[in-house]
């Protein structure tokens, strides 16, 4: 019988995470300081995963064989010293990989997590045995999986495109329709499902048959992004941004209004030239249930990595390491890098659109030789 965890939205008193509270944006923290604040802390646990998917923004780290991480009390003392902690996230790879780094790392983290009042969130591929996911679940804020599908052949040819070898349909039938049956037990045991879906050349025209799944499995929220080609996926074919309002618009004609669609990573801001995008936009903020999240990376959130405790400000960007949590506290890093140029670069914040401006592989790709800090919005 599938034990009932404790409703993971509601922690310690804190509202529930919904449209009108989302932890992660930071433009909340930006709003309550005035300035940018460290909030939120992502940790890479695994560079194992049992799948390669063309699109994977870190393939390029995956491995065969790990070395040790660093102590896990390291980190903890690390976290304890964020004065304005509000959530953690649990990246690799696939976290959950192995069975080791959930009781070791992942548990004790989430646990931690639950205690001091912080949300925390884990991406997974949620395609391994249903116990790992078990194990996390009485812990977790947010399951965030990702799912760009309607089909098992659309799974298995997207999530084995770089696997170096022959991966039979038969195997990537039984992983599709176990990571379909683990989220539909992890939403019906009151875990937080997020899918992610992002618009790409393969699923733009289809993004609202995704949704119509996505729905099906019991997912809380629909997180949607366009897929930017950079590290692994570099040389994917890109879409242009005509092309990406078009999937939007037809997700949003499309979309089950009960379910909370969360925009992330647009390129599409008040300040545009072009009135398609400020008309979007419009549209965005109109609709029910429906919010543009601006990006954290570098914002409010430093990224770890577990293995060699070096900094970054993302996971899966071309920005080498600025730092190492064995000589500095987070904190101090954050400091260091809101005054880097790369950081001054994107360093906008509009408060009558709530926008703090493209992150930088936005910017690289559209909008190079454009001064954000000169633009005002258009409303």
């Amino acid at each position: 019988m599938m034990n009932k965890v404790k409703d993971s939205r509601q922690t310690h008193g804190l509202p529930r995470l919904s449209p009108a509270y989302d932890p992660w944006d930071p433009i909340r923290s930006l709003h309550a300081y005035g300035r940018h604040r460290l909030t939120s802390v992502e940790m890479t646990v695994s560079n194992l995963c049992n799948m390669r998917c063309e699109h994977c923004a870190v393939g390029d780290t995956l491995v065969l064989a790990e070395p040790s991480k660093i102590p896990l009390s390291l980190m903890l003392r690390r976290l304890d010293e964020v004065e304005h902690l509000e959530t953690i996230s649990i990246t690799g790879g696939e976290p959950s990989f192995s069975e080791r780094t959930v009781r070791e790392y992942i548990v004790p983290l989430l646990k931690y997590a639950r205690d001091r009042g912080v949300r925390s969130q884990i991406n997974s591929n949620v395609t391994l045995d249903y116990s790992r996911y078990d194990m996390m679940a009485p812990y977790l804020d947010v399951m965030h999986i990702s799912f760009n599908y309607t089909t098992a052949d659309d799974f298995h040819q997207v999530g084995f495109a770089r696997s170096g070898h022959p991966v039979s349909r038969e195997t990537a039938v039984r992983l599709y329709e176990r990571m379909i049956e683990n989220a539909r037990r992890l939403a019906e045991a009151g875990v937080f499902v997020s899918a992610e879906s992002m618009i790409n050349y393969r699923t733009h025209e289809k993004i609202a048959d995704i949704h119509r799944l996505i729905v099906e499995m019991g997912c809380k929220r629909h997180e949607v992004h366009p897929m930017y080609p950079s590290s692994f996926a570099q040389n994917l074919p890109m879409l242009s941004r005509a092309e990406m309002r078009a999937a939007i618009e037809r997700l949003l004609d499309a979309r089950d209004r009960s379910v909370w669609m969360l925009f992330g990573t647009l390129p599409f801001y008040a300040c545009s030239e072009e009135e398609a995008d400020r008309k979007l936009l419009s549209r965005l903020a109109q609709e029910p249930n429906v919010t543009v999240r601006n990006d954290p990376d570098g914002r409010n959130r430093l990224n770890v990595n577990l293995f060699t405790g070096e900094l970054f400000v993302t996971d899966f960007a071309d920005i080498p390491a600025f730092g190492n949590i064995a000589d500095e506290k987070l904190e101090e890093a954050f400091e260091r890098w809101l005054h880097h140029p790369l950081a001054l670069s994107v360093n906008c914040h509009c408060k009558a659109a709530s926008c703090c401006g493209p992150n930088l592989l936005v910017k690289n790709m559209y909008y190079r030789d454009v001064d954000f800090t000169r633009r005002r919005a258009r409303l």
